[in-house]
């Protein structure tokens, strides 16, 4: 593997990284709001259906996509998970773009 290849490999893994602590500080902050919210209020709080749905919504990392991916995988599934990746536009999954990540398990759980 020549030397241009790598560094494409650890740039893409890089970002990988930053999107992934970019979800963990939202994360964090949303608790934080949360908790300064709760502490100025007095009255008990009831949890909203928006507020519900927001925590439902958790932010799937690459990490995450990627253990389904390898289980299945290993279940031989490995061409029909090739074809799901070029069909959202990548040759592997570091390529995937994070928002697709849903999508892309619901296509592959059903394998």
């Amino acid at each position: 593997m020549g030397k241009t290849s790598e560094l494409s490999i650890l740039i893409d893994e890089l970002k990988n990284c930053g999107e992934t602590l970019i979800g963990i500080s939202q994360g964090l902050s949303e608790l934080f709001i949360s908790a300064d919210k709760n502490q100025k209020s007095d009255e008990p709080t009831t949890v909203t259906e928006e507020q519900s749905k927001t925590a439902e919504e958790k932010v799937l990392t690459l990490e995450e996509v990627r253990a389904v991916l390898a289980e299945k995988s290993r279940a031989g599934f490995t061409v029909q998970i090739r074809e799901i990746l070029v069909k959202h536009g990548a040759e592997k999954l570091s390529a995937v773009n994070p928002s697709e990540y849903e999508a892309l398990l619901k296509e592959v759980e059903v394998l």
